[in-house]
């Protein structure tokens, strides 16, 4: 197993601890979920500080060129993460593939859209409150984990080989934090804002430097050179090998 991969386990470990504290939390201590209502962020110390603090920590990372620690396929869109292939860049097909790719992507986000409408309903109806919204998106943090660990269903639609390729792998906090709009505040709309700001700056890179998203322009990006060894596929093959 990789470094990275015995990290994002880690990773997916401490999810789920920060999870069942949330949890906790909602249980015995509700008043702890203050912060979320407008500016109380300020009003009084909360556990929640804590994990917005991470969710911070975690975005950033994504927008800094950072040289290790973090996978590839969050930080292929920087230039030191590029490696060109000899042979010249057949921009046709460049262009084809990120047409289609780009196509696939917003199949999952018209996707996620009915994921939101349904999670809206629920709240205007007053199934869901501001802090049942706010259990959904940590559900979203564990799941978002167990998506490049274990399954990810959005293979199914994108079709890619792997993380280390994949054309939304830096949706994840857009997507996690996206129940936010429901309930604005401080706490919430920040961490939305950040989040936004993370999937521009990919959306802006998938178009200016397409050939930094693709395996056959990337040398990074192919499976021989590979070093985070992420990806289930991964794992497959060396149960097979043994």
């Amino acid at each position: 197993m990789s470094r990275i991969r015995k990290f994002y386990f880690a990773r997916l470990i401490g999810r789920v601890l920060a999870a069942l504290a949330v949890v906790y939390l909602y249980l015995r201590r509700r008043e702890a979920f203050d912060v979320l209502r407008g500016w109380d962020f300020f009003a009084r110390l909360s556990p929640l500080h804590a994990l917005w603090l991470v969710w911070i920590i975690d975005m950033v990372g994504q927008l800094v060129p950072v040289q290790k620690d973090l996978p590839l396929g969050s930080q292929k869109l920087f230039r030191h993460r590029f490696r060109p292939l000899r042979e010249a860049i057949n921009y046709k097909a460049l262009k084809e593939h990120i047409v289609t790719t780009t196509k696939a992507a917003y199949k999952v986000f018209l996707i996620w859209v009915g994921v939101l409408a349904v999670l809206a309903a629920l709240f205007f109806t007053g199934v869901l409150g501001r802090n049942e919204i706010f259990l959904v998106a940590v559900l979203f943090y564990v799941c978002d984990l167990i998506c490049v660990l274990i399954w990810c269903p959005f293979r199914l639609i994108m079709r890619n080989r792997c993380c280390t390729t994949c054309r939304i792998f830096n949706w994840d906090h857009l997507m996690m934090f996206s129940p936010f709009v429901l309930t604005p505040g401080l706490y919430t709309t920040s961490l939305l804002i950040i989040a936004f700001a993370v999937w521009v700056v990919w959306e802006v890179c998938v178009m200016l430097y397409p050939e930094r998203f693709w395996e056959r322009t990337n040398a990074a990006l192919k499976c021989v050179n590979c070093t985070d060894k992420l990806c289930t596929q991964y794992c497959r093959k060396l149960r097979l090998e043994k």
